[in-house]
């Protein structure tokens, strides 16, 4: 996804970049570890009162996503689009309901070359392929 962003700024193309961009943040943020985890590190340093001490201290490694969940962020990113272009479309705003149908259309591109990628992975292909949140994170450059 992050070379189909670098294509689409190269390219000029505003209504692509917007949604490459949402998507890669609503896969950012899903990559998040949670605060109440208990993996990140409590605050301990004797010279600055509630800050973390020591080399990457304040470091924490993000959550790996399978492809299904992947695929689902981009799913309901495409739906929320979809949702909107109806809403704006009803309020008379025919212009900007074409610019989201068109963001869905580059969502629902992903979708597919996601797919391609997912099943043509040589992890998958080595059963060492995982599909669950322990994945780790991986940019299929699409």
């Amino acid at each position: 996804m992050s070379a189909a962003l670098s294509e689409a700024m190269r390219a000029r193309d505003a209504i692509a970049v917007s949604a490459l961009r949402s998507a890669l943040a609503a896969i950012s943020n899903a990559e998040a570890v949670p605060a109440s985890d208990g993996a990140i590190p409590r605050p301990n340093s004797p010279h600055v009162a509630g800050t973390v001490a020591g080399l990457g201290a304040a470091e924490v490694p993000r959550r790996g996503l399978g492809d299904a969940e992947i695929s689902g962020i981009i799913r309901a990113e495409l739906t929320e689009r979809l949702d909107a272009a109806a809403g704006f479309e009803r309020s008379g705003r025919a212009a900007r309901a074409a610019g989201l149908r068109r963001e869905a259309e580059v969502l629902t591109a992903i979708i597919g070359s996601l797919a391609e990628f997912f099943a043509a992975s040589p992890l998958r292909e080595a059963g060492l392929h995982a599909e669950s949140a322990d994945a780790t994170p991986r940019d299929p450059g699409l």
